[in-house]
């Protein structure tokens, strides 16, 4: 199984983009699938989740900006980030746990949030 993103790219300040991230092979179920960011020199930090009944969890640092969603018979999650700011900046990755396989992460997309 592998996990691509795609959407990533270079915004200003209060600008919007949309991540994807579709999970592909021998995928025999999903639970929860989800987002995260690291930045330089730091840890990668959780984004937000979401599991296969679509209940929810964010990073206060993006509560009321991020929304993660995702289409089950596609495989895929999203991400759409609202009013991005200069700390948004990071490399964002996804990860899927999968039912047969544990959790995997995707190659990360560059998000940069700079005027």
């Amino acid at each position: 199984v592998q996990l691509q993103a795609s959407g990533g790219g270079l915004v200003q300040p209060g600008g919007s983009l949309r991540l994807s991230c579709a999970a592909s092979g021998g995928i025999f179920g999903i639970n929860a699938m989800g987002w995260y960011r690291q930045a330089p020199g730091q840890q990668r930090e959780l984004v937000a989740t979401i599991t296969s009944g679509r209940s929810t969890n964010y990073a206060d640092s993006v509560k009321g900006r991020f929304t993660i969603s995702r289409d089950n018979p596609l495989n895929t999650v999203y991400l759409q980030m609202n009013n991005l700011r200069p700390e948004d900046t990071a490399v964002y990755y996804c990860n899927a746990v999968f039912i047969r396989y544990g959790a995997r992460w995707g190659q990360g997309t560059q998000v940069t949030v700079s005027s």
